[in-house]
């Protein structure tokens, strides 16, 4: 249920094209639907524009089918943290299911029409290296599919800042930046020094031993001398996306 929904409902309702009973059928989930294992918030899209988003981790794949279920003939869906098992288990149930095998992202839509770009400004999504793209890909898709045009800028870490440099003019064409690095984690703080832009930083856990699974690039990212850097948690690429498209749509 989002404000359009409820809008078109209630006009139905005075136009008298559904009964009173029928507009208490639609509204009986809300605000929330008991399933036993998981409450599904049905009036999250009400509240914050976008429905909620299943979590994958540490659920089964009968599970996520069954909060999907319930979950699809109304909202868009989407998934992260996906696994190969879980991955399988949805599709065979909704074949329409979009897979992002990078994100380990699934997002279940409506109609083709819904998530996909409205006229907001677009969102650049950069990664340094190569092994950053999962989280990197998992702000693209959750950006996408919140109504976000997002473009891509990967392996451009600081190790051949020429390749960043390059393509200074897609980060100023840019209204906000996503910046996904492991490692020393220093790129969103040279991004953020070259645009006048939003920064959202995000470290993820590739590296070494002494990144301590991403505990160093969150440092060096919460330590940052350039201002305007917004950072999430480590490997936390949804958050990031989910950011950007609310800072965008204020645009």
């Amino acid at each position: 249920m989002n404000k359009d929904k409820l809008r078109q409902l209630l006009s139905d309702f005075r136009q008298e094209r559904l009964s009173l009973e029928e507009v208490l059928k639609r509204l009986e989930n809300l605000p929330y639907e008991d399933l036993g294992f998981a409450n599904i918030d049905h009036h999250r899209a009400l509240r914050r524009g976008f429905p909620e988003v299943v979590f994958c981790q540490n659920k089964t794949p009968e599970q996520v089918v069954e909060i999907i279920s319930h979950m699809a003939p109304s909202q868009d869906v989407l998934a992260t943290r996906v696994t190969p098992e879980i991955h399988k288990a949805v599709v065979a149930g909704f074949a329409h299911a979009e897979y992002n095998d990078v994100a380990k992202t699934i997002v279940i839509k409506q109609s083709p029409s819904r998530g996909t770009p409205t006229s907001r400004k677009h969102i650049l999504v950069c990664s340094a290296g190569t092994a950053d793209m999962p989280v990197a890909e998992e702000a693209a898709v959750t950006a996408e599919v919140m109504g976000n045009p997002v473009e891509r800028l990967y392996d451009v870490g600081v190790a051949g800042i020429h390749r960043l440099l390059d393509n200074k003019a897609k980060m100023d064409a840019a209204n906000i930046l996503v910046v996904v690095a492991g490692m020393d984690g220093v790129l969103p703080t040279v991004v953020s020094g070259l645009v006048a832009k939003p920064v959202i930083a995000v470290p993820t856990s590739v590296g070494y031993g002494a990144s301590f699974q991403g505990i160093a690039p969150l440092l060096t990212m919460l330590n940052a001398c350039s201002p305007g850097i917004a950072v999430m948690n480590i490997d936390n690429g949804f958050g990031a996306g989910y950011f950007a498209s609310l800072i965008n749509s204020q645009a």
